[in-house]
């Protein structure tokens, strides 16, 4: 049970419109009141955290997460439970994870599977986006079954992964469609699955056994292509688009000319793409290597973190994720002789907050109402789980982090909680640590320690049509519909000539 009231006192409340400093009083899970010289009765029974000093700000949201994700012939080392416990100790308090089916499999049934395994384990609360792998008409019919009884309101499509989960240009335009008939949002992974394929075959044929392969063969401009292609595709049907893991400049510039241009897509940079880059690739060492392989892959331009930190300071680009999905060295392994068989995947749930304040707040390129932004509200305005997520004010779930901007810690694979016997922000120095994470009303950690059970945790009902996504899209399909020109009727010869065969 929550616990059942807390009061945080003298810190200054950060939201993504404003701060102020002000006391926070939680009953029941949720924000009863927020202001100056809080004094709520009867004193008994009420748990104080002191904030003097301190940041107040709502709870991260991490929008991509893999846990006990079954591919590549294993299985990602972060469960539902080590995962979500390492989102707590980092500032996180909510994941949106991935159902992904087979093809030809039920997305129903991917997400019953999914729910299954979460509910006895999350520490926090979670919710799930479902991949269409597939299409048919039994799809459309589990999509719309989804968001109308299971709270689904986000679909991810993948344009890479050649014969596994890769849809085409023709699969992409139907399930677009009916995103945009549900209100959900689109989401996809934009690679070109094609050249990948093409590409992987000839780094082999070449003698590229290392993870340097994976890397040459899914260069930058394929990324890039298949965002354009992606944004092009969604366009064409009025349904709004999120790219997930935003990995390079050139496929950042194309979702930032598009916003520019009046679409309505968003960007998703992630933890690693933020905080480090693919020069790791060519390291001599083949573990340290292979520990950064993840898909779309780093890139081995050094400015690149700070080129989208730009981006995403600048709202070219708008929430962050992890795509946290963990594979130990021995499981990276299973592609020692050939790079297309070393599990894609990389830490970052536990990071993402301190690496983007880091890289973000503490480097000048974003204030603290930024940080907000990128870190949980706009992934709360996307996702319609806004102003219960994402903002601390009266009515919100609490949900919140007390957070020490001048305080530093330093990333290792030592400490960490994640799942993980490696780290690819090892020895960075990140000032900006949560000191005290709240979830539902109840300090799950604090100093270090945790005070949480699996299982805590709810699964998080999103209803479709976020008004943050859709006002601009119901308004144009209102007022930009093409229409006939109106004409008198041609009344002249039509000719008749015959066509004569050859």
């Amino acid at each position: 049970l929550a616990q059942q009231r807390l009061l945080i006192r003298g810190g200054k409340v950060v939201n993504d419109d404003c701060s102020v400093v002000a006391d926070v009083y939680v009953e029941d899970g949720v924000v009863q009141q927020v202001g100056p010289n809080l004094n709520p009765e009867p004193p008994t029974g009420l748990v104080v955290l002191d904030a003097t000093n301190k940041l107040v700000i709502p709870g991260g949201i991490d929008t991509h997460t893999h846990m006990q994700f079954p591919f590549m012939g294993s299985r990602s080392k972060d469960d539902f439970y080590t995962g979500t416990k390492a989102a707590i100790a980092g500032g996180t308090t909510m994941i949106i994870d991935f159902a992904i089916p087979q093809k030809g499999c039920s997305l129903i049934e991917a997400f019953d599977t999914w729910k299954s395994w979460a509910d006895p384990k999350v520490c926090c609360d979670y919710a799930l986006h479902v991949a269409v792998t597939w299409w048919s008409n039994k799809v459309k019919e589990e999509m719309k079954s989804l968001v109308q009884n299971k709270g689904v309101n986000s679909f991810k499509m993948f344009m890479a992964y050649k014969d596994l989960y890769m849809v085409n240009d023709e699969e992409l335009y139907a399930a677009f469609s009916c995103c945009k008939e549900l209100g959900a949002v689109a989401q996809v992974h934009a690679e070109n699955g094609e050249l990948i394929a093409q590409g992987a075959k000839k780094m082999l044929a070449m003698g590229i056994t290392g993870p340097e392969g994976h890397e040459l063969c899914r260069p930058e401009e394929v990324e890039a292509e298949a965002t354009q292609r992606a944004i092009t595709i969604a366009n064409a049907v009025n349904c709004p688009l999120y790219v997930v893991h935003v990995m390079s400049k050139s496929a950042a510039r194309v979702i930032s000319n598009a916003r520019r241009e009046g679409k309505v897509v968003y960007g998703e940079p992630i933890a690693a793409s933020l905080g480090t880059d693919g020069t790791n690739y060519w390291n001599k060492d083949w573990a340290h290597a292979a520990a950064y392989v993840m898909g779309p892959p780093l890139r081995p331009d050094p400015s690149t973190p700070g080129f989208l930190m730009n981006l995403l300071a600048n709202g070219d680009l708008s929430v962050t994720g992890t795509d946290n999905c963990t594979f130990d060295i021995c499981q990276k392994a299973l592609g020692k002789d050939d790079f297309t068989k070393i599990p894609n995947g990389v830490n970052g749930v536990e990071d993402r907050m301190s690496v983007i304040w880091e890289k973000g707040v503490y480097s000048g390129k974003m204030d603290e109402n930024r940080f907000v932004a990128v870190t949980s509200t706009n992934a709360a305005k996307i996702f319609n789980l806004y102003p219960k997520k994402g903002k601390v004010a009266v009515g919100s779930d609490a949900d919140i982090v007390i957070w020490d901007p001048k305080a530093t810690r330093t990333i290792s694979a030592k400490t960490h909680h994640q799942a993980n016997n490696f780290n690819i922000f090892e020895g960075m120095i990140c000032h900006g640590v949560p000191v005290a994470t709240v979830s539902r009303g109840k300090v799950v950690f604090e100093g270090g320690a945790f005070n949480v059970t699996a299982g805590e945790g709810k699964y998080v009902f999103r209803p479709p049509f976020p008004p943050y996504v859709y006002k601009r899209v119901r308004q144009r399909e209102q007022v930009c519909q093409p229409v006939p020109v109106k004409r008198v009727p041609y009344t002249g010869v039509v000719s008749g000539t015959p066509i004569t065969p050859k």
